[in-house]
């Protein structure tokens, strides 16, 4: 059992460079079978992301897990955490205010996802996206390989509760690719998450109807938060973290059955 308290080595991950579209970002693999891009969370690689990967890699999946913000594998503290947080906010990379528009790094994660499927073959790829990258994995629709998509507490845009973090023309592809191919985004947040709030889902529900299957868990659900006074995570008022940091790793806990039904939907979308 690993301290999730403690920075994490990433030891049983191949450290790879990928290069596409002209960049080249560091990208942690593991696994095998049909690929799985699992994004990190605010703010970085945390040794809970890390786990939430490992339970993919054990699931029959190949993970791929770019590192795009943060120390990877560290234990995120508040003075560290809020000085990536607010890199990110102002970096070309990201749209974190703007509503209704794309963040350019999507383009390189949709290229990483038909990299990925290349490489590791099968039907195609899953795609995971939590707090600030929540929305990604919708936007990486954009990519045919990518069959199975999950957001969990999409965050941005971070000033527009009802605001969604994709192109109004983008969403309409997906929306109709979707419908063509008879697939679904899951969805998951916390009931009073301040940082994924019900206006955010209830837009999505609107632009992609019954496509968009919302999971939202009583704020009971969340575990309890970190006893080190210089956490990062002690300073969001709220639950937040579905798979990560408030997920209680207990028979009958909502998160633990929301892991769950993630990787059941990877297994269903994806077999090998």
């Amino acid at each position: 059992m690993r301290n999730l308290e403690e920075d994490d080595t990433l030891e049983d991950f191949q450290h790879r460079e990928v290069t596409l579209l002209e960049e080249t970002r560091k990208v942690y693999t593991a696994g095998a079978g049909p690929a799985v891009i699992v994004l990190a969370e605010m703010p970085g690689i945390s040794p809970r992301v890390a786990r939430f990967a490992r339970w993919v890699r054990e699931a029959g999946f190949t993970v791929w897990m770019p590192s795009l913000f943060g120390r990877d594998g560290a234990v995120p503290t508040a003075k560290e955490g809020r000085a990536i947080f607010q890199r990110a906010c102002i970096s070309k990379e990201f749209r974190a205010l703007a509503a209704n528009e794309s963040s350019p790094i999507t383009a390189w994660l949709r290229a990483l996802a038909a990299h990925a499927h290349a490489e590791c073959g099968g039907r195609g790829v899953g795609a995971i996206g939590m707090c600030f990258t929540g929305g990604f994995a919708l936007s990486m629709m954009l990519e045919k390989a990518v069959l199975a998509p999950v957001m969990s507490q999409p965050s941005l845009p971070l000033e527009e509760p009802a605001g969604m973090d994709i192109a109004p023309e983008e969403l309409e592809r997906v929306r109709q690719r979707l419908v063509d191919e008879d697939l679904t985004v899951l969805a998951y947040r916390f009931e009073g998450d301040a940082f994924c709030r019900a206006e955010r889902f209830a837009a999505y529900q609107r632009a992609l109807g019954d496509r968009f299957v919302a999971r939202v868990l009583p704020d009971s659900a969340a575990g309890p938060k970190s006893e080190r006074p210089d956490d990062f995570f002690r300073w969001i008022p709220t639950p937040h973290s579905v798979l990560t940091v408030h997920l209680v790793d207990e028979e009958g806990q909502p998160t633990a059955a929301a892991r769950d039904e993630v990787l059941a939907f990877f297994r269903r979308r994806l077999p090998a």
